[in-house]
């Protein structure tokens, strides 16, 4: 099956919503292609008693506030929900069980293929986040088998876990949390050190001061915002919501950052060696572009672009990347306003190409009139 439109949207997550949300309000014949059975299943599968970190008020798309309690922190499953009522709402073009395999050119156009089918477009945004691919350091195939090894994206609840003694490798949000909750009935280690660590806001206003700053402060529109940006990109972003003395609090041991495996067991950049029977790897995710077929990566294998757009490829966008251009851009609060600016590129692009194809209609017009009048040259010599 083929299916041609002006713009294909990869990703039917916030991103790719709220993309779509602002192409349809412009009127563009688009389609949002989505690998998941349902929209929001990319937060189904996450663990258990995950919250976002943002209140309700700010946990919201374009033109759709959030749901119930402006003040809480809405759950996982609330927020899948909401995506999908999203969807539903402005009746955006979703077509599910639809996973991308490959995007490259075929002349002008894009080409998108997904199983047997084809989509092709004048304009494309990747709307699927860049880091997809569960990272796992080489070191742990070194680990004795009896140990059970999962990564952070694999993780549940409690329940879904082996009695024993667990190690959590990483101190980001997930890692934090995870070892937060297992700490309530078992020991736990944590490995690693926090890029930095923000407490949840004990008020809401306190909470609308901490988004202003990541949304319109730390953003690449101003010196200060491109300096913070610069140094979460390298160090990570701060642990939201929780304090070292939770950790304390909860009987949580906190070693250094594991490195290596000795005689079967995870060892520590100090030399500690840990008897363990669980190992949690809540150590992030790779990159996942190999899909994408076209030169516009860096060494890294991060996509090139300003604030989203492919300059190298005309007509091709980025959506929902970390500090695409503020602090805030792969979070919910974000993705709408970095929508909206690459809605204004795609409508300018089209009107571009429009006017470019009438010139060069104009330009074929006159070719064959001139043509003809070569052509007969008895009628030429009439007119003289």
């Amino acid at each position: 099956m083929d299916s041609s439109h002006d713009v294909v949207i990869i990703g039917g997550s916030q991103s790719g919503l709220a993309m779509g949300y602002h192409l349809a309000k412009q009127g563009t014949d688009f389609v949002i292609l989505e690998a998941g059975r349902r929209i929001g299943d990319q937060w189904r599968k996450r663990y258990d008693s995950l919250e976002l970190f943002t209140p309700a008020r700010f946990s919201r798309l374009p033109g759709k506030p959030f749901p119930g309690d402006q003040n809480r922190y809405p759950t996982k499953d609330e927020m899948a929900d909401y995506l999908e009522s999203y969807a539903a709402a402005f009746d955006l073009p979703v077509q599910l069980n639809t996973h991308v395999e490959s995007l490259s050119r075929d002349g002008i156009r894009y080409k998108i293929t997904a199983g047997d089918r084809s989509f092709k477009a004048d304009q494309v945004v990747v709307a699927t986040g860049a880091e997809r691919t569960p990272y796992v350091p080489p070191f742990a195939g070194g680990l004795d088998p009896s140990i059970l090894q999962i990564h952070s994206s694999e993780y549940r609840n409690p329940t879904h876990l082996p009695d024993g003694d667990v190690l959590v490798v990483g101190v980001g949000n997930s890692g934090a949390e995870i070892a937060l909750e297992l700490a309530a009935s078992r020991k736990v280690f944590l490995s690693g050190k926090p890029p930095g660590m923000l407490p949840k806001p004990p008020h809401p206003a306190l909470a609308s001061i901490v988004f202003f700053a990541l949304h319109r402060i730390i953003s690449r529109g101003n010196p200060i915002g491109r300096m913070v940006i610069s140094k979460m990109a390298s160090k990570g972003t701060p642990v939201e919501g929780i304090t070292e003395r939770d950790f304390t609090e909860a009987g949580i041991k906190r070693l250094a950052r594991t490195v290596g495996a000795e005689q079967g067991k995870p060892t520590t950049a100090d030399g500690a060696s840990l008897d363990v029977d669980v190992v949690i790897w809540a150590t992030g995710f790779g990159l996942d572009f190999q899909w994408i077929d076209l030169p516009i990566f860096n060494s890294d294998g991060k996509p090139k672009h300003s604030r989203g757009v492919v300059e190298r490829q005309p007509g091709m966008y980025f959506l929902g990347l970390p500090f695409q251009y503020a602090a805030s851009s792969a979070l919910i609060p974000g993705v709408g306003r970095d929508a909206k600016y690459l809605a204004h590129k795609i409508a300018l692009y089209s009107r571009k190409a429009s006017t470019d194809m009438a010139s060069l209609d104009q330009i074929g017009h006159r070719a064959v009139v001139n043509t003809a009048a070569a052509a007969s040259p008895e009628e030429g010599a009439n007119k003289v």
